[in-house]
């Protein structure tokens, strides 16, 4: 069932990213690990798609919904499997696999589309 508009998906996107960025330093793992990194350069990987997705919110608007909804997932995978790829799961996992899983929950449920008043505004 697609719960999310792409609307609603552009905003959790910014959130999403802004939070990956922020919480090595939050959560107190940033020690200039993979721990650190992988969220870091997830978070900047979902900024810089969401700001060239065609969806409400983007920018360049040049990734198609579809293409950033598989990008999403992909990333949410990586994420939630980095603690046991990247050997850190002894020391902190949870930021990591709840985030991912969330990404890839979310990119399940939105729409892929538009809706018709969002695209008939431009």
């Amino acid at each position: 069932m697609k719960v999310f508009s792409t609307r609603t998906h552009a905003v959790i996107d910014y959130l999403t990213a802004l939070l990956l960025i922020v919480a090595p330093y939050v959560l107190g793992f940033a020690d200039a690990t993979a721990a650190q990194w992988v969220p870091q350069i997830v978070g900047a990987a979902i900024l810089a798609s969401s700001l060239m997705t065609d969806y409400e919110l983007g920018v360049a608007r040049v990734i198609p919904m579809p293409a950033h909804i598989g990008l999403d997932m992909i990333l949410g995978a990586l994420l939630a499997a980095s603690p046991w790829l990247f050997g850190f799961a002894d020391r902190v996992f949870w930021p990591h696999l709840i985030v991912g899983l969330l990404d890839i929950a979310i990119a399940m449920t939105t729409r892929s589309s538009q809706d018709l008043a969002a695209v008939r505004s431009r």
